[in-house]
């Protein structure tokens, strides 16, 4: 298989992974808070707008993932989605605590990164040497 395709596919199930927590979050805060044991925040809205912004960026992968190497430039911003999100629940984690909701889906994350990173290095453009 191709590497085209192998980033192709990392997209899809990115976008799948983000549309489906977005959703979920969207959905069904309070039975997934309830079902987990953690203190709902005091407005709904805490919770809407990332959830929100999940989506988005579901859909932002869905359309790299359509042609990954047109759609380079916007790979940085999901490794900075996934940086952003690991770094603040592995360092509540680290300092504060962080309840184990949270904890798979930084692992998740975290190989997204991995593998976002990989994606945007091999997606470069090759440049030609001029003799």
């Amino acid at each position: 298989m191709d590497k085209t395709r192998i980033i192709t596919r990392i997209f899809i199930v990115a976008a799948l992974f983000d549309l489906i927590v977005g959703a979920a979050l969207l959905l069904f805060q309070s039975q997934l808070f309830a079902a987990y044991g953690v203190t709902a925040p005091n407005h709904p809205g805490y919770v809407q707008f990332p959830a929100e912004l999940l989506l988005i960026f579901g859909l932002m992968f869905w359309r790299i993932a359509k042609n990954p190497i047109a759609n380079r430039h916007m790979i940085p911003y999901g490794i900075m989605l996934k940086v952003v999100y690991c770094s603040v629940v592995f360092g509540h984690w680290a300092t504060n605590g962080m309840p184990d909701t949270w904890k798979p889906f930084a692992f998740g994350d975290l190989l997204f990164l991995v593998l976002f990173v990989w994606a945007y290095r091999e997606t470069a453009p090759t440049l030609k040497r001029v003799s």
